[in-house]
């Protein structure tokens, strides 16, 4: 039967085709997770259904309403979200194989600024650059250029210091600049005990992948947040082995490249956001059926 490796190959390819939309949607998804963007993008989710089943029953006014919202509604949402889709396109952009060469010297020099600010319960907030650049935030506030000193760090967040306001930011071993503005997180979910050093901290979490360390005025507690992530309640010797670690990883570059082009396959990475997963598996399975059998047609 001379049409059997045709078959093959048509299900070959759209096995493919759906595979790599799906892991497209599933990036989307996570990218705009915890933000405002999120609600819209389920909005969007359920017209574009609605107009691939106005298309497909061919429905006369369904179609007309919808062909008017499309042709308005993504300019408008481009323009509203420009903040969440910059960040994205950011991310997604990010220098992956940035080299940041560590002293053990910087470590340490950081460790005994956080370990006097939190036993004085002076409020601090420190930002570590990695692959993604924070020239925006640095020309934000004093430049500096100065080599990494607990000296240095302590007498900034000293209160009524001229540049205790604000958060410092570290390039590389180097405190580049000081009283820089970061942009407060937009996610919905922190409780109101959140205060504004650690929503500014993970808000620039949200939009790069830096590290920042935050003392809190009130408490003295040590956070490191990273990823998204808030890790309250850390001594300082824990501290210094999780900034170790996530410069580790980013000079790790070989062991990187590895991991983002083999997937994982254990138990664990396959359950996680297992919804997530769902839904982006079963968004490409009906993009891809009207694409191939209405559209084609």
């Amino acid at each position: 039967m001379p049409e059997i490796p045709f078959i093959i190959k048509d299900v070959a390819i759209g096995t493919v085709d759906i595979i790599i939309v799906t892991f497209l949607f599933y990036k989307l998804f996570m990218l705009i997770r915890d933000t405002r963007a999120v609600q819209v993008l389920k909005g969007l989710i359920i017209l574009s259904i609605v107009t691939i089943f106005a298309q497909i029953l061919q429905l006369p006014v369904l179609r007309w309403i919808m062909g008017g919202f499309w042709t308005i509604g993504v300019i408008t949402a481009i323009i509203v979200f420009q903040p969440e889709l910059r960040n994205a396109l950011a991310q997604i952009g990010a220098n992956r194989f940035t080299n940041v060469f560590l002293r053990p010297e910087f470590v340490t020099e950081i460790g005994k600024a956080i370990e006097v600010c939190s036993a004085k319960k002076m409020g601090a907030i420190i930002a570590l650059e990695r692959a993604t650049g924070l020239r925006n935030y640095i020309e934000s506030g004093a430049k500096i250029n100065s080599e990494v000193s607990a000296e240095l760090l302590g007498t900034i967040f000293t209160p009524n210091s001229p540049l205790h306001d604000g958060a410092v930011i570290i390039r590389h071993d180097r405190i580049a600049a000081a009283a820089c503005i970061l942009p407060l997180s937009k996610s919905t979910n922190l409780p109101k005990s959140v205060g504004t050093r650690h929503r500014a901290a993970l808000g620039l979490t949200e939009e790069t992948d830096a590290a920042v360390i935050v003392v809190s005025e009130e408490t003295g507690d040590i956070a490191l947040v990273h990823d998204k992530k808030i890790l309250s309640n850390l001594s300082v010797e824990t501290l210094e082995k999780e900034i170790a670690n996530l410069y580790a990883s980013s000079n790790t570059t070989a062991k990187r490249f590895h991991w983002q082009l083999r997937p994982s396959f254990s138990k664990r990475d396959m359950i996680s956001n297992l919804d997530v997963k769902l839904i982006s598996f079963l968004l490409a399975l009906l993009l891809w059926a009207y694409v191939k059998y209405y559209l084609g047609h």
